[in-house]
């Protein structure tokens, strides 16, 4: 791949993890309005047009009217009201269907062109199998809110949710590794590598009992803070038998993980910076771990307020967005310190 080549596949990578953290915070404004039910079929082709004429809305609003959403929460719904949120749940599939073209469209020119080589081939063959697992997860994950209760699973929800963090995680190391690297060499990387594995480890917890908070509605349960009212840990946490479901469908309990897994994040982001200097890392280095603290800071006070505020729409949208921020950002400083480190250089494949 000439210099060239690589710029344009670089672009492509970002424009895929851009797209699809736009995909991210049009998702969360999806569930935080109650839209995410609207559209209760799966047209990967025709469900590209929405409803043009007066006749198709009706006949759209009929279909949503046979499902328990409307049924037993939004019977007294009209259509203006119904147009609303199926605006958000229309836009969020069609970013879907964008992203699909915006992948699959550049990637064939550059196979047919032979502007790719076989590394970035097999990279891209990634790419397209976790997009299409998106697109089935995401269907799968409304399927569960049609059926009985109207309410999508919220296993599914994070599963569905951390595919997207995965899939922008890919992007950002790929287009990484064709970037060429003006750092300085890190003798001293590797420890911190560590730290941030586990910094990762405990983040990919906290994004699901996010997801869990979010679907579960846990955010509008204990809004004090840092105490959940007078309690540290409320009487409430283990009131489900057996005790290994309150970890899972106890809203108290999995909104107190959050909380203390979020605290914990805080804690090793501060110890990495500190690390930082005790180790006597780059200048560079320093820089990196000091906007690792900080944007880490920014999203626990951002999840603080959305706490206490009882979760409006746009903090949580914004907290939900800092969460991919955060993970992009660790995924690059993983990066960054393997192109550095003279010790080692683990790569994505």
């Amino acid at each position: 791949m000439t210099s060239d080549d690589k710029k344009h596949v670089r672009r492509w990578y970002w424009s895929g993890a851009i797209l699809i953290f736009v995909m991210v915070v049009v998702g969360g404004i999806t569930r935080l309005t109650g839209s995410g039910l609207s559209m209760v079929d799966w047209n990967p082709i025709m469900g590209a047009i929405p409803p043009l004429s007066d006749a198709q809305w009706e006949e759209t609003f009929e279909q949503y009217k046979q499902f328990p959403e409307y049924q037993q929460i939004n019977y007294n719904m009209e259509l203006p009201e119904f147009k609303t949120i199926f605006f958000w749940e229309y836009i969020h599939r069609l970013i879907g269907r964008i992203l699909g073209l915006v992948f699959i469209v550049p990637f064939a020119w550059f196979v047919i062109k032979k502007k790719i080589d076989s590394k970035n081939i097999k990279r891209g063959i990634i790419l397209f199998t976790l997009g299409l697992s998106q697109g089935f997860l995401g269907w799968f994950m409304v399927m569960s809110g049609l059926v009985d209760i109207p309410e999508v699973s919220h296993y599914r929800l994070a599963a569905h949710l951390l595919l997207a963090f995965t899939i922008v995680g890919f992007c950002i190391w790929y287009a990484l590794d064709l970037t060429p690297s003006a750092n300085p060499r890190e003798e001293t990387g590797k420890e911190l590598r560590w730290w941030l594995y586990g910094l990762m480890g405990l983040l990919v917890i906290q994004i699901i009992y996010g997801a869990f908070v979010a679907n579960m509605q846990a955010g509008h349960v204990y809004n004090t803070f840092p105490k959940m009212y007078e309690h540290w840990a409320p009487p409430e946490l283990w009131v489900i038998e057996p005790i290994i479901l309150n970890f899972f469908d106890n809203i108290v309990t999995v909104q107190w993980i959050h909380r203390v897994f979020g605290t914990l994040i805080g804690l090793i982001a501060i110890a990495i910076w500190i690390r930082s200097f005790i180790l006597d890392t780059t200048f560079f280095t320093k820089k990196w771990s000091l906007s690792l603290l900080a944007i880490v800071l920014a999203q626990y006070l951002i999840g603080v307020f959305t706490l206490v505020f009882h979760v409006p729409i746009w903090l949580g949208v914004l907290h939900q967005a800092m969460a991919l921020v955060l993970f992009g950002f660790i995924v690059a400083f993983l990066k960054t310190l393997n192109q550095t480190d003279s010790l080692g250089s683990h790569e994505i494949n």
